[in-house]
């Protein structure tokens, strides 16, 4: 075939034409997302690496905030189909389709940036394993901050467990629910993007977000009050391809992408500044309104901790599969 096309365009040449030039191949990389956020313009930096890498031989185009309509909850079975050639991942997302991932890493079970340094290395080897299960390959990493995860409510303060009983609380993900449900706590999981009109509408009263992020939702908009509850260590975000398509992809490609992978892992993967980053942030929240109250009282934040531990046994056994085992090895990472 290719020695035909050169017949061609050698037989054209001599008439004084030409072929028309064959556009540049794009691969469209879905970032779930807001543009506002840090991670966003990371990855923002991280397709230009790539494309000024590659000089026009392909490129990537990022589409942020789930502008391709494309659900989160669903990755597992719209990028191995090629809705997309590239989609951001996140495990705790996942779990409806891939029960073993929601289970690695239970947010609020690891509450230090050492024990989370300790484990990252074994988490990212089971992300890589487990999305290979669903015919995904993981081609790079973002680390995702060690974050403070507070209660940000509507019409008044809440700063301790006993009041959350009286409120309805959005959480993210249904390890939340359960931990919640634990404690006696009505929690139902919102997507980010309906979680300003649920707020604002009194869906919900309270919701359960990092302060860090919560400019990027405008939450200061829809929540008066907030306190902190607990530190949040996540397992990484994934960019994953199509199995079959990186495999057909060639090496020129593959090496801009995971070597741009390489330096948006180290860009991400620093934690030193986190706290520092939390109070500014906080800061800002206040000057836009948001009345800081007390942190939730130690005994309570034991007490979530308690429901965090046997919520992740529970959802590991539930899952079965390879999750008692993924847990049992961030727990041997861990020294726990």
């Amino acid at each position: 075939m290719h020695k035909r096309i050169k017949q061609i365009a050698i037989g054209l040449t001599c008439l004084g034409l030409s072929l028309p030039a064959v556009a540049a191949e794009e691969w469209r990389f879905n970032n779930f997302l807001p543009e506002t956020r840090p991670e966003s313009a990371e990855l923002e930096k991280f397709v230009m690496d790539v494309n000024t890498a590659l000089a026009g031989k392909m490129s990537l185009k990022l589409f942020s905030g789930g502008s391709l309509g494309l659900p989160n909850t669903d990755t597992m079975r719209f990028l191995p189909k090629g809705a997309v050639e590239m989609s951001l991942m996140w495990a705790n997302y996942l779990g409806r389709d891939a029960p073993a991932l929601s289970s690695v890493v239970v947010q609020g079970a690891i509450g230090s940036i050492e024990e989370f340094e300790k484990a990252i290395p074994t988490v990212r080897e089971i992300y890589q394993e487990e999305f290979a299960e669903w015919d995904v390959t993981s081609v790079g990493y973002v680390a995702i901050p060690m974050l403070s995860v507070s209660v940000f409510c509507r019409d008044e303060p809440v700063r301790s467990i006993e009041a959350l009983k009286t409120k309805k609380l959005r959480v993210w993900a249904r390890d939340q629910v359960e931990v919640f449900t634990r404690l006696g706590v009505a929690a139902q999981i919102i997507p980010q993007d309906e979680m300003y009109v649920a707020m604002k509408t009194g869906v919900v009263d309270c919701a359960l977000y990092p302060a860090l992020y919560a400019h990027t939702v405008s939450l200061q908009e829809v929540a008066k009050y907030a306190s902190f509850l607990y530190p949040m260590a996540s397992g990484p975000y994934v960019i994953g391809v199509a199995t079959e398509r990186w495999k057909e992809t060639d090496e020129v490609t593959k090496t801009a992408i995971t070597t741009a992978a390489d330096a948006l892992w180290a860009r991400t993967n620093q934690y030193e500044d986190d706290f520092k980053n939390e109070l500014k942030a906080r800061e800002k929240l206040v000057e836009g309104g948001i009345v800081w109250g007390d942190d939730f009282p130690k005994a309570d934040r034991d007490i979530f901790v308690s429901s965090v531990t046997e919520t992740w046994k529970m959802l590991a056994e539930e899952a079965g599969g390879n999750a008692p085992a993924y847990r049992a090895r961030v727990l041997k990472a861990l020294g726990r």
